[in-house]
């Protein structure tokens, strides 16, 4: 493929812009930086003059397409229909395949997304380490002694990002076929996930269990693997386009009605498969299929009959819209609706709540300093909220705010929403078992 004829190809959605300028109060880049060229608007027109050969893939070019979050605000903002995300997803395929890298920089890409994520067995072991630096208490004695201020900051940043691991057993609560409590009425598959499955086990768990609560068998296939949005998001595309595929099969081998995500990124992604795979005769109609029967947890809950027989939790919960869940999916009122069936919780509203709080997939780790200063805006609003728990719809937020938490010195927890519907139901089941 030449250099220009990936974001040739996406030539049309260029046109559909007006550069009307309504998406530049709504990204964080450009509302943080006031540079055009860090707006979703400046991004298409460096990316239109690209296209039309005017200008090469350089320092600069890279430079502002890294920048982006992917958020899609823009996108939720634009009265023009614009499709942003596939847009700066396109340009960032083209510079991973044209822009020269280094030695070291290949060798980790390749590390990371062609033989960490995509392999249960070889993530689980990459995980080992972490799991004894918490196992053995040393991470505790690092922070008692305050140890982390020795490191270099971008690395003591990554160390208090650490939530603590899941139990290694609890994998074992998650098996290919959990039926569902009572009369099933759905057949679902779960998308376990890579790095959801080692570090968020617990969500999965309570996922499974919630749907199993509301007359779902569930079904994990075990040769399901990455989604391939970090992928996307990074230029490798065509590890993506491997990994949809391996996922086509195995749930087309598993016969479901419906494929639930729980991750909001990766659940954006799932619902892409068919634009993904759309030069692929031999997957693209499969690949729409696919698609079509993803629904992110709280989309599916809020579409069938939900029971309602919960266990009171008495706490003041403040609702954190993932991008790629609010923007990305559309998926807004689900989660508010399904968290105000739980008795006793508040459900408070967060100013600012579809506003990025730097996570955004591995930003924070490419880019902390912006991240940061998200997360400093995010933060101010959570602590003018004063919430006991924090709740969202996505593993990367979910870290990405611990990390202000903590770093605030609250005692605030941050979960999903699956978590709380799961301890409702386990507290309504005690209740009646006590009685």
């Amino acid at each position: 493929m030449s250099s220009q004829n990936r974001l040739v190809h996406e030539y049309d959605k260029f046109l559909d812009c007006v550069h009307c300028g309504l998406c530049l109060p709504a990204c964080p880049t450009y509302t943080e930086l006031g540079v055009e060229m860090d707006s979703p608007r400046g991004r298409i027109h460096l990316m239109r003059a690209y296209a039309d050969g005017r200008i090469e893939l350089t320092d600069h070019f890279e430079k502002h397409m890294d920048g982006c979050l992917d958020c899609r605000a823009c996108e939720t903002a634009c009265p023009a229909g614009v499709h942003y995300g596939s847009l700066v997803e396109a340009a960032r395929a083209e510079i991973a395949e044209k822009r020269p890298r280094s030695v070291i920089d290949r060798f980790l890409r390749k590390l990371v997304f062609e033989m960490l994520l995509p392999s249960r067995f070889r993530l689980s072991v990459a995980f080992l380490p972490l799991r004894a630096y918490q196992a053995l208490g040393l991470q505790k004695i690092v922070r008692i002694l305050g140890l982390t201020k020795l490191l270099p900051s971008r690395i003591r940043d990554m160390e208090s990002m650490i939530p603590v691991m899941p139990d290694r057993a609890m994998k074992g609560q998650l098996r290919p076929f959990m039926p569902a409590r009572g009369k099933s009425s759905h057949r679902v598959g779960l998308i376990s996930g890579c790095v959801m499955n080692e570090m968020f086990t617990h969500v999965n768990t309570a996922t499974a269990r919630v749907l199993n609560e509301n007359g779902c068998d569930v079904v994990i296939p075990e040769t399901q693997t990455c989604c391939g949005a970090l992928q996307v998001h990074s230029g490798e595309r065509t590890v993506a386009e491997s990994l949809a595929r391996r996922n086509i099969d195995a749930f087309e081998k598993a016969e479901v009605d419906t494929i639930i995500i729980n991750a909001a990124g990766c659940g954006a992604q799932l619902k892409e498969y068919g634009d993904l795979l759309a030069g692929d005769p031999a997957y693209r109609d499969r690949a729409f299929a696919f698609s079509n029967k993803v629904k992110d947890v709280h989309e599916f809950l809020a579409g069938i009959p939900v029971n309602e027989e919960m266990g009171t939790i008495r706490a003041r919960v403040a609702y954190h819209d993932a991008c790629h869940l609010a923007h990305g999916q559309r998926v807004r009122e689900e989660p508010r609706d399904l968290l105000s069936l739980i008795p006793g919780l508040e459900l408070v509203e967060l100013e600012e709540s579809d506003w990025c709080c730097g996570s955004a997939g591995i930003y924070n780790l490419t880019h902390p300093e912006m991240a940061d200063r998200l997360l400093v805006r995010k933060m101010g609003h959570v602590r003018q909220a004063e919430p006991d728990m924090v709740a969202t719809g996505n593993p990367g937020c979910i870290l990405q705010i611990q990390h202000g938490v903590r770093r605030d010195g609250r005692e605030i927890d941050v979960l999903h929403p699956v978590e709380l519907l799961d301890r409702a139901y386990r507290l309504k089941r005690e209740e009646a078992n006590n009685v």
